[in-house]
């Protein structure tokens, strides 16, 4: 036994000094004779190292590091502890739900934590120690933590009041009805990730979002097959600050949750329909439409930056009920939607009939490539 507290604190020291020469800008030693000398403060052993400084020598590393530079002594430790507030574990690839359940009573000041996973690790006894721990938690990543239950959203409610960002794509165990619950006290979400939530992303769980997180700027359902056009219809009547919205794969909505977008959401700046087969030209004017009624308002609001608002980004790849007009007609209305190669911002992969859409950029190219001068007499 003491053998092997020699061997760690050898281990500790050898460490401490690394750090040092991170601090001092990588020479042979942090801490040689007579110690390192800062203006009015000599330190001689790594426990003398100041709070601040330890805090700069601490912010250069990974986080890997840091979890071990917490484990050098109880003064590292408190220090690091009281001023940590962004953690990424995803680097562990073994025994994160006891990583978490060791770390979380001490970081109690995170406010954002990044938990994704490559194979499913996290269990809810985890995340609720996190809730239990983490009042200041902002942003949270569980993406892909396949064994979490509807327990861990009944944790998430009621210990992260002030929650906006959230992803937990790729959850396929939340129910709709947990989901609805985290709403009634998540109330800050401006960021929500629910790709792949099949079970969890459905109508009333978009109704509820509609009714309680009226903040909520970008929202991804990629791939919720369960979402129609009644929770679309309530996301956009609920949460007129949406910006970012991805529907890729929501097979069964139609152009009614397009108007209902493009009625009620005048920042959608990005807008994924990818795979939606029941969209039609219909949905494509109302966008156009909208547009058109709103330009004169924005003109005024926005003190001309006009060209600054709408449709930046729009996916309607594999969407082969719409015609070529409709898209032109789009086109034309959003500068910003780009088919230029390299700019890509309206992607129509797998729509054949719409290669004979341009945005400006190409025609203007075409016409000035097209374009023969008269020679002079």
């Amino acid at each position: 036994m003491v053998g092997e507290a020699k061997v760690r604190r050898e281990g500790l020291d050898l460490y401490s000094e690394r750090l040092m020469m991170l601090a001092f800008g990588g020479g042979k030693s942090g801490l040689g004779e007579g110690g390192v000398k800062i203006v009015g403060l000599v330190i001689t052993e790594w426990k003398d190292i100041p709070m601040e400084l330890l805090l700069r020598i601490v912010s250069l590393v990974d986080d890997r590091t840091m979890i071990m530079a917490s484990g050098v002594c109880s003064g590292w430790r408190d220090a690091i502890c009281s001023g940590l507030t962004h953690l990424c574990l995803s680097w562990c690839k073994n025994n994160m739900n006891n990583l978490v359940l060791s770390l979380a009573p001490k970081f109690t000041k995170l406010q954002t934590l990044v938990l994704r996973q490559d194979k499913p690790q996290l269990e809810d006894n985890a995340v609720e120690t996190i809730a239990s721990h983490c009042h200041d938690l902002q942003d949270l990543d569980l993406s892909k933590s396949f064994k979490l239950s509807d327990l861990s959203l009944y944790a998430l409610a009621h210990g992260f009041p002030n929650l906006t960002k959230l992803n937990i794509s790729g959850c396929t165990a939340f129910s709709d009805v947990s989901l609805e619950y985290l709403t009634e006290f998540c109330r800050k979400l401006k960021i929500l990730n629910l790709c792949g939530c099949v079970k969890g992303a459905t109508d009333r769980a978009l109704q509820a979002i509609g009714r309680n997180c009226s903040q909520l700027q970008s929202l991804n359902l990629g791939w919720c097959e369960n979402v129609g056009d009644v929770g679309v219809r309530s996301l956009a009547y609920g949460c007129p600050d949406l910006r970012t919205l991805d529907l890729c794969g929501c097979v069964c909505i139609t152009d009614d949750s397009v108007i209902a977008l493009a009625n009620s959401c005048p920042h959608l700046g990005s807008l994924c329909l990818y795979y939606c087969r029941n969209i039609t030209d219909r949905a494509m004017y109302s966008l156009v439409e909208n547009r058109m009624k709103n330009k004169a308002a924005m003109w005024k609001s926005m003190e001309g930056r006009y060209g600054e608002e709408g449709l930046k980004s729009l996916n309607i790849s594999q969407c082969t009920a719409i015609t070529p007009p409709a898209v032109q007609a789009l086109c034309d209305s959003f500068p910003a939607l780009h088919t230029c190669s390299g700019r890509h911002s309206l992607v129509m992969s797998g729509c054949l009939n719409l290669t004979s859409v341009h945005c400006a950029c190409v025609v203007q190219a075409h016409r000035t490539a097209s374009y023969i001068p008269y020679p002079a007499h």
